[in-house]
C-alpha cells in the first residue's frame, strides 16, 4: 500500500514540475514586452522564466516514474486529482508573486502573493495604483495571470498531458466547475479541454480586435482582450474602462463579458452543429440574459429617478448597461464609482456577482446552475407541505437533477455561506469597517473585485495590512477552486486508503 501510494505521489509531483515548466514559458511574454518598450525589468522575467523552468524540468525527471505496463496512467485517483489542483494553484501564485517583488523590492510576500492570486483566480482585486506609470511588462503580466486563470491552466494542460503519458480525468473533473459539468463534454477529455481553449483563444482574438478598432492602442487591446474574455476586470489604468470614455469600447467590453460568463460547452455544441440552437434551448442561457435585462431595467429607473438632471437619457442607460454587467458577470471594470449611487443599486449589483454567471463559463460566484437548483429546491418543499406524499422531481430542461446533485448543491451553499461569514468576522476583528468587510469577503468569494466603501472602484484593496490581504488571499482560492475542493482535501475521510 505504501509503494502504491508512493508511486501515485510521485507522479503527482512529477505533473506538478511539467506544469511549472510549461507555465514559466509565459514569463518570456512580458520579457518581451519589456524589451520591445525598453524597461530594464525584461531582464528579470527572463531570468525568472529560465529558473523556473529548469526547476519545472527538474522536479518532473526526478518524480517520473517509469514506464510498464503494470504502471499506468490510471492509477492516479480522483483525490490525487485533488491534491495536483491545490498543489499547483498555490505553487503558480507563489511563482507569479515573484515579478512583483523583483519590481517593488519593499513589497512583503503577502502583498505580491495577494495580488498574484487576484490575477490567477480571475479576480482583479489589486494593491497598485497609478498604473499609468507602472512598467507594461508588469502590467501585461498581470493581464497574462487573469486569462491564464480564466479557463483554468490545469484544462490548458490537460491537452498535452497526454503526449507525456500522463491521463487528466481526475485533474479535469476537480479543477472544472458547476454540478452539471460531466454532462456537456465529449468522452476524450483531452480533445475536449483543446476545443474549449481554441474558443478561448478566438474570443480573446476577437475581443482584442474589437477593442483596437474601437479605438484603443495595441498594447491596450491585448491587455483587455486578456482580462475581458477571462472575467477578470484587471485594467492598465487606475479609472478603468471609465479611461477611455468610448461608448464604441463599452460596447466591446460588454459584448466579449456576457459572450464569457455563459457555458462554454454551449459555445463548444454551437461551433460543432453550425447551430445557434444550443443557446436558444439552454436553461441556463435563458436564466442568464433575464436576470441581465431585468436588472439593467431596474437600475437604469433608479438611476434616472436620481440622476436625472445631472444626465443625458443616454449616459444613464450606457453607464447602467456596463457597469451592471460588468459586476453581474463578475469581471469588475468600472466607468463610474458606484458607490455614489443610491444604497440599492449597488447592494443588487453586489447580489447579481453571487450567482449570475453560468457554470462552465470563466466567471466567478456560486453559479447561476446552482440557484436554478436551489430555486427548484424550495418550489419542491412548499409543494410538500401541500402534497406530502407526492413525488415532485426537478427537471432542468427536459433532464431529471439526481438528489446526489441536489445534496451537493446543499452542501456546496452551506460551506459558501461558512465560508462568507468566516471571512466576515476574521476580517472585522483586523480593524476592517463591517460594510468593507462584508463586501470584500463577498467580492473576493466571487473572484468578482472589487468591492463597496473604501474598497470600492474608485479605491483599491492597496489600504489594507498584511494579515486583511492573506485572509482575502485564501478567500480567493477558496471561490477559484469552488470550496469544496480544498474542503475536501482537509477532511480525514480524504487521508484515508
Amino acid at each position: 500500500m505504501v509503494v502504491i501510494f508512493s508511486r501515485r505521489l510521485s507522479e503527482v509531483f512529477s505533473i506538478v514540475g511539467l506544469i511549472t515548466s510549461f507555465f514559466s514559458l509565459f514569463l518570456f511574454c512580458p520579457a518581451l514586452i519589456g524589451y520591445l518598450y525598453s524597461e530594464p525589468i525584461w531582464t528579470d522575467f527572463t531570468i525568472l522564466g529560465i529558473l523556473f523552468f529548469a526547476f519545472g524540468i527538474i522536479i518532473f525527471n526526478l518524480f517520473k516514474k517509469n514506464k510498464s505496463s503494470s504502471q499506468s496512467s490510471s492509477e492516479l485517483q480522483a483525490k490525487d486529482g485533488l491534491t495536483l489542483v491545490l498543489l499547483v494553484w498555490i505553487l503558480l501564485s507563489t511563482i507569479s508573486s515573484t515579478p512583483f517583488l523583483m519590481f517593488d523590492a519593499n513589497m512583503s510576500f503577502f502583498r505580491a502573493f495577494f495580488e498574484a492570486v487576484s490575477g490567477l483566480t480571475t479576480t482583479g482585486a489589486t494593491i497598485f495604483s497609478g498604473l499609468e506609470l507602472m512598467p507594461k511588462a508588469i502590467l501585461i503580466w498581470r493581464a497574462i495571470l487573469q486569462w491564464l486563470g480564466g479557463m483554468g491552466i490545469l484544462v490548458l494542460t490537460i491537452a498535452i498531458l497526454p503526449m507525456f503519458g500522463v491521463g487528466g480525468m481526475q485533474i479535469f473533473r476537480a479543477e472544472a466547475s458547476g454540478p452539471m459539468k460531466d454532462k456537456k463534454f465529449t468522452p476524450r477529455i483531452a480533445e475536449t479541454a483543446k476545443a474549449l481553449w481554441t474558443i478561448y483563444v478566438f474570443l480573446t482574438l476577437f475581443c482584442c480586435i474589437g477593442y483596437w478598432v474601437a479605438g484603443m492602442d495595441l498594447f491596450d487591446a491585448l491587455a483587455h482582450a486578456f482580462t475581458t474574455v477571462s472575467i477578470g476586470g484587471l485594467s492598465t489604468y487606475d479609472e478603468s474602462i471609465g479611461f477611455f470614455n468610448s461608448f464604441k469600447i463599452e460596447a466591446v467590453a460588454v459584448l466579449f463579458m456576457l459572450l464569457a460568463a455563459m457555458n462554454f460547452t454551449l459555445h463548444f455544441a454551437v461551433l460543432r452543429s453550425f447551430s445557434l440552437k444550443a443557446y436558444l434551448q439552454s436553461i441556463e442561457a435563458r436564466y442568464f440574459f433575464s436576470i441581465i435585462f431585468s436588472s439593467v431595467a431596474f437600475i437604469f429607473f433608479v438611476l434616472l429617478i436620481n440622476f436625472s438632471d445631472e444626465s443625458s437619457l443616454f449616459t444613464i442607460v450606457r453607464i447602467a448597461i456596463f457597469n451592471v454587467v460588468s459586476i453581474a458577470t463578475t469581471t469588475g471594470y468600472a466607468t463610474t464609482d458606484y458607490n455614489l449611487w443610491p444604497t440599492i443599486t449597488f447592494s443588487l449589483m453586489l447580489l447579481l456577482s453571487c450567482f449570475t454567471t453560468c457554470s462552465g463559463s470563466t466567471g466567478g460566484g456560486v453559479k447561476l446552475i446552482r440557484a436554478i437548483i436551489m430555486l427548484k429546491q424550495a418550489r419542491r418543499e412548499i409543494l410538500r407541505t401541500v402534497h406530502p406524499h407526492a413525488i415532485i422531481p426537478i427537471k432542468i430542461g427536459n433532464q431529471t437533477v439526481a438528489n446526489r446533485v441536489i445534496l451537493a448543491v446543499l452542501a456546496f451553499m452551506f460551506f459558501y455561506l461558512l465560508t462568507l461569514v468566516t471571512a466576515f468576522l476574521f476580517l472585522t476583528s483586523t480593524g476592517l469597517s463591517a460594510g468593507a468587510s462584508i463586501s470584500a469577503a463577498l467580492a473576493c468569494l466571487n473572484n468578482l473585485g472589487p468591492a463597496l466603501f473604501e474598497l470600492g472602484p474608485s479605491a483599491n484593496y492597496g489600504i489594507l495590512s498584511d494579515l486583511q490581504l492573506s485572509i482575502l488571499s485564501v478567500v480567493m482560492l477558496l471561490g477559484r477552486l469552488e470550496l469544496l475542493t480544498i474542503f475536501v482535501f482537509f477532511s480525514v475521510s480524504f487521508w484515508k486508503n
